[in-house]
């Protein structure tokens, strides 16, 4: 499959998990700069070869909408974080950035996802926020969330990765499901 092909298949793929998202995303976890949704070309290996939604994902009239249409090379952190994951594990090609709130972090619990924190305050001088936070992470794995607590004037992210972005978007869904229902969804006991 050549370079068009595929680029084709990740808008499509990318497409229809923003779609999942706008349809059911509650605005409870878009950061205040937006959320995002990436999915990268297999192999790889700069910034241009990561699509995202361009301007994100934002709240609009009580949900949540695409504010762009989807592209190579717009989001640079979405792309940091897919491509350092490639390097430890490169089936993983997918990742929404959302907000990390305390209502969210039981919501992860009950979902048994293996998740992974750093702390920014740790952060090396002279390093990428998201290269340092998302490769400590992946030391001996790629995690299914990276939390990113938030400092002083910074928001804290949730990081949600997976193969693909129909997946990771069905994984926000569910969440989404769950803090609207109180946190624990519709599960019986």
């Amino acid at each position: 499959m050549g370079r068009k092909e595929e680029e084709t298949g990740v808008r499509a793929r990318l497409g229809l998990a923003v779609k999942i998202l706008a349809d059911g995303m509650v605005p409870d976890l878009v950061p205040a700069a937006g959320a995002n949704i990436g999915y990268a070309l297999p192999g790889a290996r700069s910034p241009g070869d990561v699509a995202a939604v361009d301007g994100g994902i934002v709240i609009s009239g009580g949900g949540v909408r695409a504010s762009g249409g989807i592209a190579f090379g717009v989001d640079a952190d979405v792309a940091r974080v897919i491509l350092t994951t490639m390097r430890t594990d490169p089936a993983i090609r997918s990742v929404a950035v959302i907000k990390l709130s305390p209502a969210l972090i039981p919501v992860v619990g009950d979902l048994l996802l293996d998740v992974c924190s750093f702390d920014r305050a740790r952060e090396p001088p002279g390093v990428s926020t998201m290269d340092w936070g998302v490769a400590s992470c992946c030391r001996e794995g790629v995690p299914d969330a990276i939390f990113e607590r938030g400092t002083t004037g910074k928001e804290g992210l949730a990081l949600i990765l997976g193969e693909e972005p129909v997946t990771v978007a069905q994984i926000v869904l569910a969440m989404s499901t769950r803090l609207a229902c109180g946190g624990r969804g519709n599960r019986s006991e």
